[in-house]
């Protein structure tokens, strides 16, 4: 199966972010132009883009993770010291499954190429 996929984990809860606004861009260039934009599903998953979609080159996520904590009921600071994530990756193998994930909490996150 290739194509490109996300699974937020929220460090802070110990359980999947489920409902996060997550948009997927192509960066071309200097530019970068939004494909398209998904919420998370009750495991914290999105299917972002189909195998056949898929191009080699740049991409973008964009994870709303701010409003997530806000409404999570943490305490957490206004405005949130993260509020949107940003994470630039590329694409070389569109025979292959590229999957994105996000380990996060108010103060920090993580990702890599997941499987």
């Amino acid at each position: 199966m290739s194509g490109l996929t996300t699974h937020i984990l929220d460090q802070a809860a110990g359980k999947p972010a489920a409902d996060v606004v997550v948009r997927v861009s192509r960066r071309e260039g200097g530019n970068v132009h939004l494909l398209a934009e998904f919420r998370t599903d009750a495991d914290g998953r999105a299917r972002l883009i189909a195998g056949e979609a898929l191009e080699v080159g740049g991409y973008r996520l964009e994870f709303a993770i701010g409003e997530h904590f806000k409404a999570s009921g943490l305490p957490v600071t206004d405005p949130p010291f993260l509020d949107v994530v940003v994470i630039d990756f590329a694409v070389s193998n569109v025979e292959q499954h590229w999957h994105v994930p996000l380990l996060v909490s108010p103060y920090g996150y993580s990702t890599y190429r997941g499987s």
